[in-house]
């Protein structure tokens, strides 16, 4: 497939060539075209040529990708093909790139397949974010499930407690003077002391 630039100024005698393969794939049962090599093409001579790779879709399905560029921040998906080559010094860029080699039916692009990758970085963070809380999720169900029930226990246990004098008559045979100088107190004899432990 070449893409001539006709009498555009100064890219007139510019060619970009593409080189589309087409195989049969036994995995998914049709076939599958491929961008093999693109070519840079000045007055009949060949400048530059580039590797693609993971340029791919099935023949009856169109590539679409936003960049395709032999630049590293977009993911470089055109590689020079030799160390030697004279494709060090080009950059290319498509943007917005769609391509279809065969089965195009009335001059018009088939269902695209997108070079977007199903785990991109965001992808992946929200699947580890999600599988945090899945872990504290259960842990927390875990405690729950195992939770014993509160054990009451009672401890009685007598414990003098001190009144000042108290004028009641009917106490009487309940209480002791205690020596001590100054005020007198008393102490309750049956008085008992429980303590709740929970």
């Amino acid at each position: 497939l070449s893409l001539k630039f006709g009498d555009v100024g100064n890219l007139k005698g510019l060619v970009i060539r593409l080189l589309l393969t087409t195989s049969y794939y036994q995995l998914s049962v049709q076939n599958w075209f491929s961008l093999h090599r693109l070519q840079l093409l000045y007055n009949h001579s060949i400048q530059a040529t580039f590797n693609a790779t993971r340029i791919h879709a099935p023949s009856s399905y169109s590539y679409h990708c936003e960049h395709v560029s032999s630049l590293q921040r977009y993911d470089a998906l055109l590689i020079p093909s030799s160390a030697n080559d004279l494709s060090k010094l080009w950059e290319v860029t498509f943007i917005d790139f769609q391509i279809q080699g065969f089965n195009i039916q009335e001059g018009h692009f088939a269902y695209a397949k997108d070079c977007a990758s199903f785990f991109s970085p965001a992808i992946l963070m929200g699947l580890v974010m999600s599988l945090i809380l899945l872990l504290v999720l259960a842990y927390a169900l875990h405690m729950l499930i195992h939770l014993k029930s509160l054990d009451r226990h009672y401890e009685c246990k007598a414990s003098p407690a001190y009144f000042a004098q108290m004028k009641d008559s009917d106490m009487g045979d309940e209480k002791e003077p205690l020596r001590n100088s100054g005020n007198e107190s008393y102490e309750l004899r049956n008085q008992d002391f429980c303590k709740i432990y929970i």
